[in-house]
């Protein structure tokens, strides 16, 4: 059997029965058509031990693969081969003797406060050719910085998701299926407000709560990648948007914010993704090591 054809009907039960994203099966084709290119291989039974372990010794040496690569090939190639085991196509599962690498421990990149309000005033102050430009782009940073929404999550809101009234931003499927809703500050309100009564001063009525300056449709994902080269230009400050959801979480953290409430905002699974972000943030541990009990007992003699 052919794995082209084994691949589109593995995609497409993980699509509609499994009921992941299409971000995640476009993982999958790209992964598996990749490694058949490496590999050689075109049909299911000519995948062997030997094959399998050369392609991820390539990507390691010759690729030069992060861990973080290593390990996408190897979920997806695990996942494929585990469900042609079930429909037949293979007798065991040849992956499961790559043994897979240590995952390094960075600290998640952020922005400074200081950078951070230098990006909003940036942003602000640009000289647009239409006031529309100059409320929406800021209400999409100060929703990054404040929100810590992710890129697709910012892109997807409608106009109902978003209840200034109320303080809040309802993500909807956000990553891994789940809903969640995020409260909003006062500050963030002020933004988003602004830009909504702009954006019905020129009669916007997409569905989507940001929208295109040209036409009546949604902020596209090749705006926002426009508009983020074009701020980091102007700026001279390197970031990206996934940055501004690490300075989110560095920021709350270092208001007081306690990692349950903050792991619940930002949608984790798992608290332990949330608990790097300690040690990302100086100012959180140095106000926790004023807690020793020792400090106000101990006076050192001259």
């Amino acid at each position: 059997m052919y794995i082209e054809i084994l691949l589109e009907n593995f995609c497409d039960y993980s699509l509609t029965i499994k009921g992941y994203s299409k971000k995640t099966i476009e993982r999958y084709k790209y992964a598996v058509k990749c490694f058949c290119k490496f590999a050689d291989v075109t049909k299911i039974d000519e995948v062997t031990d030997e094959n399998v372990r050369a392609v991820f010794y390539y990507g390691r040496t010759e690729r030069k693969w992060s861990v973080n690569t290593f390990i996408v090939y190897h979920k997806t190639l695990l996942v494929f081969f585990r469900w042609c085991m079930k429909q037949g196509y293979m007798d065991n599962n040849r992956i499961l003797d790559i043994e897979i690498p240590k995952k390094e421990k960075r600290l998640p990149p952020k922005l400074t406060k200081q950078d951070s309000l230098r990006l909003l005033e940036l942003v602000y102050n640009y000289p647009y050719e239409y006031k529309f430009l100059r409320y929406r782009n800021h209400a999409i940073f100060a929703t990054f910085i404040f929100a810590g929404l992710r890129k697709q999550e910012l892109l997807n809101l409608t106009f109902t998701d978003v209840d200034v009234e109320n303080l809040s931003i309802f993500i909807r499927q956000g990553k891994g299926g789940k809903d969640r809703i995020i409260p909003m500050s006062y500050t963030l309100a002020q933004s988003l407000n602004r830009y909504k009564d702009e954006r019905k001063r020129l009669g916007k009525t997409n569905p989507e709560f940001f929208s295109s300056l040209r036409g009546n449709i949604g902020f596209t994902t090749n705006g926002l990648k426009k508009l983020v080269e074009q701020v980091r230009g102007s700026s001279k400050i390197i970031f990206s948007v996934h940055k501004l959801r690490h300075t989110f979480a560095t920021l709350m953290l270092e208001g007081g914010c306690d990692i349950y409430s903050l792991s619940k905002m930002m949608g984790h699974s798992d608290i332990n993704t949330t608990s790097i972000y300690l040690y990302a943030s100086a100012e959180h541990l140095h106000g926790q090591m004023s807690k020793h009990p020792l400090n106000e007992n101990y006076a050192f003699r001259k």
